[in-house]
């Protein structure tokens, strides 16, 4: 038996998370509803996660930030990511639109009987845009307002690197310091990761355990399929613009996946994130610390898979068609709403229902797919995460490239 433990001690993270979450599956086809006991367990877990995510992510940008050169690089490393986020985005969305629009999920389906909580109004550009700046920086952290963390840490770096040298060196050894410092908080939590994924992981597969049928199921391989599609297109962009290996790729950042899968969070996995591309990636620290927090926030490509998808089968739920001239209008909207979704579980599927009622659909669909949420966020979860992890590895090798030019 202590042999046993000893060998299990030497795993890697992420053969321990999967083992537990095979485990897991196995718990929850045996015990049933009994299994979703452990929910707990789990939620105690991604609760701890989140503890720790506010100041990793403030810490870490302030370290990123001032560990680059100069002003000019912080302006240049942002705008190539942002450029990134904004065009995979967009693609997310398309493929969405396109694969709900070849597989027709929602044609057939059923209407009955009225949702009459209201999700709120769509927010205009101008709105989105003013709510990234915080009125008061310690209110944003007390709130876990993660865009406006963003913004003031990126505010509080590009000031430090223009202090004289004598007054910055200190605070970037500071920095690096506590980003440290949270980075061991995120290691300690993660040693009870396997535990806590292997609960979350039975608690799902008690939940979901039935076969689900008919356009529901439809809806599910729609999206399913789409976030295929969108892993497809990350490779091809590995390869295209950082000449990297897809398999290479996915055996690095396996981990990641492990855990986005089972906390369905793209804050909780963020540490996770940070982690593998430190240690299995190799990527450099000015990059990274400085495109995943960001991206956390940001880059919701597996989110604007599913606004489309909800948006769509709602509509030919409906019998409703929307114009070429309405789908731009889609992407555009969606593009804006998908940063709002905070990476927390769950949250794209408000988004989806403010998405769903601003083209006045009912709302009766969407609140009928929070049933099986989870069964689609945690594909969407990964997507996010995964695009993240390729725009920074796109960043860090043009970056590699004009520094050895």
């Amino acid at each position: 038996m202590l042999g046993v433990y000893a060998r299990y001690r030497r795993l890697s993270l992420g053969v321990k998370i999967l083992i537990f979450m095979v485990v897991g599956v196995v718990v929850g086809i045996v015990a049933g509803e009994r299994a979703m006991f452990l929910q707990w367990i789990g939620d105690l877990f991604i609760r701890l996660l989140m503890m720790s995510v506010i100041p990793l992510v403030f810490f870490n940008l302030l370290a990123g930030v001032t560990s680059l050169t100069d002003v000019s690089a912080l302006g240049r490393l942002g705008g190539k990511i942002i450029v990134y986020y904004m065009a995979t985005t967009t693609i997310a969305l398309t493929i969405g639109l396109v694969v709900m629009h070849l597989l027709e999920p929602g044609v057939g389906m059923q209407l009955a009987g009225q949702v009459d909580e209201s999700f709120g109004d769509v927010p205009s550009v101008w709105d989105v845009f003013l709510g990234l700046i915080p009125d008061n920086p310690f209110e944003a952290f007390a709130n876990g307002n993660v865009a406006q963390v963003v913004v003031f840490a990126i505010f509080l770096g590009v000031v430090t690197l223009l202090l004289p040298d004598k007054s910055r060196e200190p605070l970037q050894n500071a920095y690096s310091i506590l980003a440290e410092l949270f980075r061991k908080l995120v290691g300690l939590i993660m040693y009870f990761g396997p535990i806590g994924i292997g609960a979350l992981t039975a608690a799902t597969v008690a939940e979901y355990g039935a076969v689900i049928f008919g356009p529901l199921a439809m809806f599910i391989l729609g999206v399913w399929g789409a976030q295929a599609i969108m892993v497809v297109f990350y490779m091809i962009a590995l390869v295209t613009l950082a000449r990297y290996s897809p398999i290479g790729f996915l055996k690095k950042t396996g981990p990641l996946y492990a855990t986005t899968v089972a906390t369905c969070s793209s804050l909780a996995s963020l540490a996770v994130s940070l982690d593998v591309a430190e240690e299995r990636m190799k990527l450099p620290r000015s990059v990274y610390s400085f495109t995943l927090p960001l991206g956390a926030q940001l880059n919701k490509d597996g989110t604007a898979i599913i606004l489309a998808g909800v948006l769509l089968f709602t509509a030919q739920a409906a019998g409703v068609e929307f114009s070429i001239a309405s789908q731009v209008t889609i992407v555009l909207i969606g593009m804006i709403l998908s940063n709002g979704s905070g990476g927390i579980p769950g949250g794209g599927l408000v988004i989806a229902l403010i998405f769903v009622e601003a083209f006045n659909l009912p709302l009766e669909i969407a609140a009928i797919v929070g049933g099986i949420y989870r069964l689609i966020d945690m594909g969407s979860t990964t997507i996010n995460c995964m695009g993240d992890m390729v725009g920074t590895t796109i960043v860090a090798y043009s970056e590699e490239r004009r520094g050895t030019g």
